[in-house]
């Protein structure tokens, strides 16, 4: 296990080394990032519905390895805990947003 974060539904989020491994390996340029995967799950600007029950947190930094993006993270949550699915950065937030905002800062 790499970490675990404390969603805004009060769930703890864990982030494994498996799926870290995953994410980076799919996604190169978010090597180095995962305090940015935390803080978006502490932190979101947005929280949107996913289509088979998970939850997509989003948060915009103006700086982040790559340039100004936002930083989308898939997870899911369970009774009492939950899990990092994936993460990616995004220049098209709203193409997320608009599947339907269920929480915004």
């Amino acid at each position: 296990m790499i970490s675990t974060v404390i969603s805004k539904n009060g769930k703890e989020l864990r982030l494994t080394a498996e799926r870290w491994s995953h994410i980076v390996e799919a996604h190169d340029y978010m090597a180095g990032n995962q305090d940015l995967v935390f803080e978006t799950l502490e932190n979101p600007d947005y929280i949107v519905g996913g289509g088979q029950g998970e939850f997509i947190a989003l948060k915009h930094y103006k700086k982040t390895s790559i340039s100004e993006k936002d930083v989308v993270v898939i997870y899911k949550e369970k009774e009492k805990e939950g899990f990092v699915i994936t993460a990616f950065m995004t220049s098209e937030p709203e193409r997320i947003i608009k599947k339907g905002v269920i929480w915004r800062k």
